[in-house]
């Protein structure tokens, strides 16, 4: 199981003012479904942030996303630890396989990956 990026998730009711702050440090917008905004640095584009105003299918908010090669193998992983699941593994329709997890600190953190061909 490999890593492939980490972002901090923020929850805003200012999605813009929220969008030109962030701009102002570097980050574009590179992403927007209207409820989620993901801005990226153009130099690093791994160097991210997402904003949202709610989550379009899970009843929480997460803390941060952790992008991974595998979802399944990590869902099992997690599983097996006995760590509290908040999300159940979904494959979402904007492209994505995810679950949320809560870590130690009481942080959800919402893992995915993309899917590919679908």
């Amino acid at each position: 199981m490999s890593v492939r990026r980490v972002v901090p998730d923020i929850t805003t009711h200012s999605m813009a003012e929220s969008r030109d702050f962030y701009g102002l440090l570097g980050l574009g917008e590179v992403m927007n479904h209207g409820w989620v905004m993901t801005l990226a640095s153009s130099v690093n584009p791994t160097a991210q942030l997402t904003l949202t105003t709610h989550d379009a299918s899970a009843a929480v908010q997460p803390d941060l996303s952790v992008e991974v090669d595998d979802v399944d193998a990590v869902h099992t992983a997690v599983l097996a630890s006995g760590t509290e699941i908040v999300h159940p593994l979904t494959d979402e329709e904007w492209g994505v396989r995810r679950f949320f997890v809560r870590d130690p600190n009481g942080k959800v953190v919402n893992v995915l990956s993309h899917r590919h061909g679908g």
